[in-house]
């Protein structure tokens, strides 16, 4: 070994046995194993030896390298383990500092959940684009061009043909194009319409949901959506179907629950009604069939659509829907 490194050997385990502390044993740690230490010192005079003697300087240097580490390990083991310290300098009863814990929006809380009570009744989970052509988000759900109804979405066209799409309703049309029935299946997702205000946004977030099969009743959409609701509120909510109007449905229907604010008994949320409207169904038109190829002589079936950040003001008793996109922590620190 050369001389140079037996001398740093034995110098660096001297100095080692010497600290008493873990502010030594810090010190040694820098002045022999550090970037700048004694041992980095060695390895950096290779350039100055001449070729044949590199070799043997190098391999003899890092073994004193292996071998101080070592040391050093031990040395520390002795003294309390990992950091040079000693087990009685940390006191482990103090508390220790909390650290901000993030929390889930109430949106997308609401959202796993009527997915989640949708897929435990057989329903799957199809997800489609955001920007849409006219003909999925309107002519094949039976709204043609210049009809009323379009004036109900207040669309943001990218171009005459492309829009952002006004609803997640456009699945429907595409998963039966694709497939044969049955179908069972729910649509989540971001929807755009040209709104703000207190209860509306630009953007906001629906679920549109279909059954398609051979005698598909209106009792069957009824017992579907008495069951998604009683899961999402309360058991014993009361429900009301009224009669209302959606082109790709025939008949169609607004759903009601009794006021989850007043408890039916009538309030400035409710309107006095005691009822707040929480979504829209109805059984799916035949031309809404017939545009994708299936014989509404065949087959039947209904579809419903509801807004997440509905019912999530209801369920958490939320009174703007503008705090839902502001991001301030104080609000979502509540879910």
């Amino acid at each position: 070994m050369d001389e140079a490194i037996e001398s740093l050997r034995k110098e660096a385990l001297a100095a080692l046995e010497a600290c008493r502390d873990p502010a030594a044993l810090s010190e040694f740690r820098v002045a022999y194993l550090g970037r700048n230490g004694a041992v980095k010192g060695l390895l950096g005079r290779l350039s100055e030896l001449p070729p044949e003697e590199r070799p043997a300087f190098g391999r003899d240097a890092n073994l004193l390298k292996r071998e101080l580490e070592e040391a050093f390990a031990a040395r520390e083991k002795e003294m309390g383990g990992s950091g040079g310290g000693d087990a009685d300098a940390v006191d482990i009863t103090i508390p220790g500092r909390r650290l901000p814990r993030g929390h889930f929006h109430p949106v997308s809380l609401v959202m796993d959940e009527i997915c989640g009570t949708f897929s435990a009744m057989g329903f799957e989970i199809a997800e489609g684009p955001d920007v849409e052509t006219d003909f999925y988000n309107f002519e094949a759900l039976n709204i043609p061009a210049h009809h009323p109804a379009r004036d109900m979405h207040d669309t943001f066209y990218v171009s005459e043909s492309i829009l952002l799409r006004t609803h997640t309703s456009p699945m429907q049309v595409r998963a039966m194009e694709e497939r044969k029935p049955p179908l069972r299946m729910i649509a989540p997702g971001k929807v755009y319409r040209c709104d703000s205000d207190v209860t509306h946004t630009p953007m906001f977030h629906q679920v549109e949901g279909f059954l398609v099969d051979e005698s598909v009743s209106f009792a069957d959409l009824k017992g579907v959506l008495s069951l998604f609701i009683t899961r999402t509120f309360s058991p014993d909510t009361p429900i009301r179907f009224r009669p209302s109007f959606f082109p790709f449905t025939e008949p169609s229907a607004e759903v009601d629950i009794g006021c989850v604010i007043c408890g039916g008994g009538g309030c400035r949320v409710c309107k006095q009604t005691g009822w707040l409207e929480i979504l829209g169904a109805g059984m799916i038109d035949p031309e809404v069939f017939r545009s994708v190829g299936y014989d509404p002589e065949e087959v039947s079936g209904f579809a419903f659509g509801l807004g997440v950040e509905r019912i999530a003001m209801l369920k958490y008793g939320i009174n703007d829907l503008r705090l839902f996109y502001e991001n301030d922590r104080r609000f979502i620190e509540q879910f």
